[in-house]
């Protein structure tokens, strides 16, 4: 990859991190995550091989569909409430359609099978930046929104995520997918923890990307 790519491609996803943290307005969010979407691609098939391709497209198809949930459910919340603002998601359905979309962005089961997939077919500073820059953007969604979300909904796909990848981790010999069945239980922890504490959630999520990006770096 030359300088020109990588330096691009980091720039954008520094970018669309800032924008999602920053907004406050749906549509600014939504470019935000789609920046940081077209911004990772070069970087997970930058080897050219098979299976960097393969994850490369599942990575895109997963992070597509989640992308266009957020966008209907903002959509349908400002439809019926006439408000853009993500603080304002008063809306039922808008609110489970939501934390679907984020579910699938995080990785919390069912919706997790693209993410050790992915994971395995990238470079070690690739993922690193899959498991913890990435994750960035959906839980400050979900910071933002976490008086408006369905607890019952999100309880239900935490308590599976945590259960799913601690049975799912010890069956695995690979390096990378054992730390991306590791990613999902810590994203199920935190996601169950944001509806109560959000502050504690974040500190979660800041030890959590400190003690990843050690593995990673020692790897």
């Amino acid at each position: 990859m030359s300088p020109i790519t990588k330096f691009t491609s980091t720039t954008s996803l520094l970018l669309g991190t800032t924008i999602t943290i920053t907004s406050n307005h749906w549509m600014m969010a939504w470019t935000g995550l789609e920046i940081n979407t077209l911004a990772i691609i070069p970087l997970i098939s930058k080897s050219h091989h098979p299976r960097a391709i393969e994850a490369t497209t599942k990575y895109f198809l997963v992070q597509a569909a989640a992308s266009a949930l957020v966008l209907l459910s903002s959509m349908t919340n400002a439809w019926s409430t006439g408000q853009w603002d993500i603080t304002q998601l008063t809306h039922s359905p808008s609110c489970n359609l939501l934390t679907t979309a984020i579910a699938i962005k995080l990785g919390l089961a069912p919706f997790h099978f693209w993410f050790p997939e992915v994971l395995q077919g990238s470079s070690l500073t690739t993922a690193l930046l899959l498991s913890t820059l990435m994750k960035l953007p959906p839980i400050s969604i979900l910071l933002l929104t976490s008086h408006s979300l369905n607890p019952t909904l999100l309880t239900a796909l935490s308590v599976t995520s945590i259960a799913l990848s601690g049975w799912m981790g010890l069956n695995q010999t690979q390096t990378r997918k054992i730390l991306a069945f590791s990613s999902i239980s810590h994203m199920g922890w935190m996601a169950i923890i944001i509806i109560y504490h959000p502050k504690l959630s974040l500190l979660t999520f800041y030890i959590y990307t400190l003690m990843t990006a050690s593995i990673f770096l020692a790897m």
